[in-house]
């Protein structure tokens, strides 16, 4: 292997833009070789941007290309594991966006190809790399905490669809809503932090309720991805949910919503245990509460924070160069894959599900 590896980045929206196309760059051991969309305009306006690579319409074009090392898969949901399939066959190593895939099924696939073919598929859950993460893994691990025995997930605002009638809200393209656009990330943390527990059982409730009038839905703020946004498209997809999640370890509930009625947004994690707990700020701070010496304490850390999309890149860089899954590897992603799926399955069933 090259020390410099060529990546191809195949999607150039803004995920594409903000985190994976600067984080290559600022890598001593990386560079783009392509930049592919299905629409011409932005592969070619990222070639003008940023100075180096080559501009693509259609990923086949360059799965065969023997210089190329890796790719980012930055598209739309439904592609996930299509593309991610395409290019471990081809020999090549994929990080791709989260989620893995829009239904359990497509990311099964994902990961038995990615050990028929002996290709890293890392999976874009950044918050395995964030720096107050990884101290709370460490707190858990190091028994501060006691027994976690619950840990209770809010990711809930106020009214934020992203692109209603878009591809962010049909089925087909999605796979869901805040369930698996939001609450993939806090699932994947919890299951990270808590060490990958064993799932057992899911029962939960995904409601489709204040988005599907798409004409009338008022937001107070702007829609994110208004862009994306079609009026007479479609709107079949949980803008809230709520679920539970027995596993080997502690208890996981998650109450979230990309829309509710009510005007507070609550993003924060609790991780509770015997000895002590742990607040989350998600994406910011923590606190830590315990008990010491007959007294109460809670404590606010400050640290170093290493920027996660930079960690997260980078990782993946040193996975392709060594041949070495990091934490985000498939392996461990596929279990949030089958809490959210199990979720989806209770909520159309009205019963609780067995996770195999």
């Amino acid at each position: 292997m090259r020390k410099k590896i060529n990546v191809g980045i195949i999607g150039c929206g803004n995920i594409a833009d903000a985190t994976h196309i600067p984080n290559y760059l600022n890598s001593e051991n990386a560079q783009i070789k392509y930049f592919c969309d299905i629409i011409p305009e932005r592969a070619h306006q990222a070639v003008e941007k940023y100075g180096c690579g080559t501009a693509v319409v259609d990923y086949h074009d360059i799965l065969n290309d023997p210089e190329l090392d890796a790719v980012s898969v930055c598209t739309h949901n439904d592609m996930h594991s299509v593309i991610s399939v395409d290019f471990m066959r081809a020999g090549k190593d994929v990080l791709c966006e989260k989620p893995a895939a829009r239904v359990l099924g497509e990311a099964l696939e994902m990961q038995r190809v990615s050990h028929e073919t002996d290709r890293i598929l890392s999976i874009g859950v950044v918050n395995r790399f964030g720096t107050a993460v990884n101290h709370i893994k460490n707190f858990i691990e190091q028994g501060e905490l006691g027994e976690v025995y619950h840990v209770y997930a809010s990711f809930r605002a106020h009214r934020s669809i992203p692109g209603i009638g878009g591809d962010f809200t049909t089925k087909s393209v999605s796979g869901g809503g805040a369930l698996i656009d939001w609450g993939v990330h806090y699932i994947d943390l919890v299951m990270y932090c808590c060490g990958e527990p064993k799932p057992l059982t899911a029962s939960g409730e995904a409601f489709c309720r204040l988005g599907v009038d798409i004409k009338n839905y008022i937001t107070p703020k702007g829609m994110w991805a208004a862009d994306r946004s079609d009026l007479n498209g479609t709107y079949d997809v949980d803008d809230s949910v709520t679920g539970i999640i027995r596993t080997e370890g502690p208890v996981i509930t998650v109450h979230g919503a990309w829309a509710q009625n009510i005007g507070v947004s609550e993003t924060y994690i609790d991780f509770m245990g015997t000895k002590g707990g742990i607040r989350l700020a998600y994406g910011g701070n923590f606190t830590l509460y315990t008990i010491k010496n007959g007294m109460l304490l809670e404590c606010s850390p400050s640290y170093k924070v290493e920027d996660y999309g930079r960690a997260e890149i980078h990782s993946f860089i040193d996975s392709v160069i060594n041949h070495r899954p990091n934490q985000a590897t498939i392996d461990n992603c596929i279990m949030t894959s089958k809490i959210m799926q199990a979720i989806y399955d209770s909520s159309k069933a009205h019963k609780e599900m067995v996770i195999e």
